[in-house]
C-alpha cells in the first residue's frame, strides 16, 4: 500500500492499494456481495457509482456455486462479470452466524448445510483452496472466531492461539500469487491478548492485516479500544482492513483511529427495508409523511435514485411492495457510502480532517449534547476535542 498523506492530528492517512484488478483509494468502504451479488444491482450498476471493490463469501461460495464451477469459470470475477477488485472472507465469522449449525476442532469446522443438512469440513486449507478458486484480489485466512460477546476468556485465550496455527497452515496452503493473503487480528477485548496476537501475526510475511472479532455487540467503549490497540500494532506500510463497520459514525471515527478499508451489510440491508442513508442519519421511507413529498432522497446526491425519483414515488413503491423501491434505495444509499469515503480522503489529504470530523458528527446528532461519550473519548484519544 502506497500511503499518500496522513492527518497531522489524528491517525488518519489516505493512500492507493494497488491489487491485480483495480488500484483502490483507501480509505474505502466495501459493499457486501456474500454470493457473488448485491441484492438487486447489477456490476455495471457498482462500476457507475464508482465503487472499486467488492466483497465475496467462502463458505457460501463454495457451497453454492461450488469450487469445481469456479474453476471451470474462470473465478469469480468471471463468473459475475465484475471487472474491478474483490475480497472474500475465510468463511470464518459463519462460526458465529451459524453456531448451531457447526463444530469446531482442531482440523476445522464442520457446517451442516441449513437447507439440504449437507456437511462441509471447512479447514484452513478447504477455505485456501476455495478462495483460489474463486480469484479474489485479498483473501482472508481462516481464523476461530468467538462473538465479541463472549464471556469465557479461555475460550478467547483458545481461539487466538488456534487463529495464529491456522494462518501458518493458510500460508502454507495458499497456491497463487496474485492474491493477497490477510490475517486477521482476534484477542477479543483483552488488550493483552491483542497484543500477543498482533506480536505474532506480524511476524509472518503477508501484504495486509484484517482486524476481526469486533463490532460484534461489544459496548463502544471496548471496541474503540480495542481497534486503537490493533492499529497501534500493525506495520505503517501495510493496510489495515476493520471487519464489519459500516455506520457513518463508525467509520468516521476509525479512520480517526488509522483503519483503510471497512465492510458491512449496513447501507444494502437496510436500503431492503425503505431505510435511506442522509448526512443527518437515516429516512425511514415508509412513513407516511413522505408520501407527499416531492423532493429528492438528498438534494446533492448524484445518484441515479435522487436525480430521478422523489421521496413520494418510493414511498409509494414501499407501500405497494414493489421490489424496485429497494434497488433503488440500494442505489443511493452505496452512492452515499461511496461519498463519504470520498469526502474523508479528500479532508485527510486537505489537512482538514479535524474540522470534517466536527462538522460531520453536528450533522449526525444536531446538537454537541447528544454526541455518544465512546465518541468524544475516542477522537480525544487522536487529538481531536469532538465537542
Amino acid at each position: 500500500m502506497e500511503v499518500l498523506g496522513q492527518c497531522s492530528t489524528t491517525k488518519a492517512r489516505f493512500g492507493k492499494l494497488s491489487l491485480p484488478h483495480q488500484v483502490v483509494d483507501t480509505p474505502v468502504f466495501m459493499p457486501v456481495g456474500t454470493q457473488g451479488t448485491l441484492k438487486g444491482l447489477i456490476p455495471e450498476q457498482l462500476e457507475n457509482i464508482g465503487i472499486q471493490i467488492i466483497l465475496g463469501n467462502t463458505y457460501h461460495l463454495g457451497n453454492q456455486p461450488g469450487e469445481e464451477i469456479l474453476k471451470q469459470a474462470g473465478g469469480l470475477h468471471e463468473f459475475m462479470g465484475w471487472r474491478r477488485a474483490l475480497l472474500t472472507d475465510s468463511g470464518g465469522f459463519q462460526m458465529v452466524s451459524l453456531i448451531k449449525l457447526s463444530e469446531l476442532s482442531e482440523e476445522g469446522v464442520k457446517f451442516v448445510h441449513p437447507r439440504d443438512g449437507a456437511e462441509m469440513l471447512l479447514t484452513p486449507e478447504k477455505s485456501m483452496a476455495i478462495q483460489n478458486a474463486i480469484g479474489a484480489d485479498i483473501m482472508m485466512q481462516l481464523d476461530d472466531v468467538v462473538t465479541s460477546t463472549e464471556t469465557n476468556q479461555d475460550r478467547f485465550k483458545e481461539a487466538t492461539a488456534r487463529s495464529v496455527r491456522w494462518l501458518d497452515r493458510c500460508i502454507s496452503a495458499h497456491k497463487r500469487t496474485d492474491q493477497f493473503l490477510f490475517p486477521i487480528i482476534q484477542g477479543g477485548l483483552d488488550e493483552e491478548l491483542r497484543k500477543k496476537c498482533l506480536h505474532e501475526m506480524t511476524a509472518r510475511p503477508v501484504p495486509g492485516f484484517a482486524v476481526g472479532g469486533l463490532s460484534g455487540g461489544e459496548c463502544k467503549d471496548d471496541f474503540w479500544k480495542m481497534v486503537t490497540v490493533s492499529t497501534d500494532g500493525l506495520p505503517k506500510d501495510k493496510p489495515r482492513y476493520l471487519m464489519g463497520v459500516g455506520y457513518a459514525a463508525d467509520l468516521i471515527m476509525c479512520v480517526a483511529l488509522g483503519c483503510d478499508m471497512f465492510d458491512c451489510v449496513f447501507p444494502t440491508r437496510t436500503a431492503r427495508f425503505g431505510s435511506a442513508l442522509v448526512p443527518t442519519g437515516q429516512l425511514q421511507i415508509k412513513n407516511v409523511s413522505y408520501a407527499t413529498d416531492l423532493s429528492p432522497i438528498q438534494n446533492d446526491c448524484t445518484c441515479t435514485t435522487c436525480r430521478t425519483y422523489t421521496r413520494a414515488y418510493l414511498h409509494i413503491l414501499f407501500r405497494t411492495g414493489h421490489p424496485s423501491a429497494c434497488h433503488m434505495v440500494t442505489v443511493h444509499n452505496l452512492m452515499y457510502q461511496f461519498t463519504l469515503m470520498r469526502k474523508i480522503r479528500e479532508a485527510i489529504a486537505e489537512d482538514n480532517f479535524p474540522e470534517f470530523i466536527k462538522t460531520s458528527y453536528l450533522q449526525l446528532f444536531g446538537n454537541p449534547s447528544k454526541y455518544p461519550s465512546w465518541a468524544v473519548d475516542a477522537f480525544a484519544s487522536v487529538g481531536v476535542n469532538l465537542k
